[in-house]
């Protein structure tokens, strides 16, 4: 009984250490910070059951990417592309603003660094990792057909050779060349692709100044300071709304009107989508100090915020981060919470 409890012990570990890499090659498949660990957690019930069959011939880590990728096919066939406000509409101006919400699954989901980015000691490994989990490359992803998907992050995101995707796909290393290329092809026409690829990592000097001027002008509801630090025609997406507006002055007009509750907002530092982000508490007139209100995920280029991304579906998003449902109107700071739990 104990061996098998040894046995056991040993084989959850040996699975465990896996799950944050998983989690980043589904959650790019997938578009989704659930679904990706929905799969996940498939992916390990999977390998646990079929252990006694895995005879070794491959590495665990080839192994259980096997099962993920047939795990995530599987999930992709009903065919839902995951995609931002701005893939499915134009801009609305601020005269015809309306919050209309779609259903969860029409959206691309934020995720947390910490479970999808492994630690790495290589920075241009580490660089590459958090540049492919980013809105804009999340997005455009959207658009391959899901094999495709799989061979582009598979080769361009994780480095595979191609005869190990070959061998994962149970296809030709001739066929993998060709689905790289098309894939290629397609992300080269996706406008705004490398879009946020001008966000340094780490932040440069400039970036973090740039931060806390933003900070500063937002919880202040400065709107002057707020506009000379976006691009004239930067962008704010509030998914589940499939608003999405285009400019400084619609930006700045639309959070002092149907935004304006926002005022005396207060900011913390999250680290999402490999980009700069804020868990966003606004004032709570009923208890008193801050309730949850967005997850902000901000797009830099240029020395200027060139996008302003806010997730609302606070619910949802914050115990995902670890963030506290309420904060009192002393806090300075988020505590660091077990992203993992």
């Amino acid at each position: 009984m104990s061996d098998g409890t040894a046995t056991t012990a040993d084989l959850d570990v040996r699975l465990e250490k896996h799950r944050t890499e998983l989690t980043g090659y589904c959650y790019r498949m997938l578009g989704s910070s659930f679904e990706a660990e929905d799969a996940v957690q498939d992916t390990m019930v999977r390998a646990w059951r079929s252990f006694e069959k895995f005879e070794g011939r491959s590495s665990m880590r080839s192994w259980l990417y096997r099962i993920a990728t047939n795990v995530c096919l599987d999930m992709l066939n009903a065919g839902n592309r995951r995609a931002r406000p701005m893939d499915l509409s134009a801009p609305s101006p601020l005269a015809q603003a309306a919050l209309t919400p779609r259903p969860d699954h029409t959206w691309l989901e934020p995720m947390p660094d910490a479970r999808v980015l492994p630690s790495v000691s290589d920075p241009a490994e580490a660089a590459v990792a958090k540049e492919s989990v980013r809105l804009a490359f999340m997005a455009a992803l959207q658009h391959l057909p899901p094999k495709q998907r799989a061979v582009l992050v598979l080769r361009e995101v994780l480095a595979w050779k191609a005869s190990e995707v070959a061998e994962l796909l149970d296809t030709s290393v001739a066929s993998v060349n060709s689905a790289l290329q098309r894939a290629r092809a397609t992300l080269a026409e996706r406008e705004g692709a490398g879009a946020d690829a001008a966000t340094s990592d780490p932040l440069d000097e400039e970036q973090q100044k740039l931060l806390e001027r933003y900070v500063a002008a937002f919880e202040g509801y400065d709107m002057t300071a707020l506009t000379a630090l976006l691009h004239e025609d930067a962008i704010m997406t509030m998914p589940p709304f499939d608003l999405w507006l285009r400019g400084t002055d619609d930006m700045t007009g639309f959070m002092t009107t149907i935004g304006a509750a926002c005022a005396n907002s207060r900011l913390f530092p999250v680290a999402v989508n490999g980009l700069p982000g804020f868990a966003h508490y606004k004032p709570d007139p009923e208890a008193g100090g801050y309730t949850p209100w967005a997850v902000q995920v901000l797009e830099i280029s240029k020395g200027r915020i060139s996008g302003l991304h806010c997730f609302l579906d606070t619910a949802r998003w914050f115990p995902l981060f670890g963030l506290p449902p309420h904060i009192d109107a002393e806090t300075d700071k988020i505590g660091e919470t077990d992203k993992n739990e």
